[in-house]
């Protein structure tokens, strides 16, 4: 499954970065990718285990950048 998130609040590139590399580290994520110009994140991984997979990467923008929120 491939799905795109809106985010708000987020400050800056370098911090897009971050949570990019965090999010392609857990396990079961196929691809991820953070856009700091369109505020959009976009994460595949499988079926099964998405929901699970997108609440370890909302945590892991939460350690990156407090104030960012993900619209789901």
């Amino acid at each position: 499954m491939k799905k795109k998130f809106k985010l708000e609040d987020l400050d800056c590139a370098n911090c897009a970065a971050k949570m990019e590399e965090a999010i392609k580290k857990i396990p079961g994520v196929i691809n991820a990718s953070v856009n700091f110009l369109a505020q959009k994140m976009m994460i595949e991984a499988a079926d099964e285990e998405f929901d699970s997979i997108v609440e370890k990467a909302v945590a892991c923008i939460s350690k990156v950048e407090p104030d960012c929120r993900v619209i789901l």
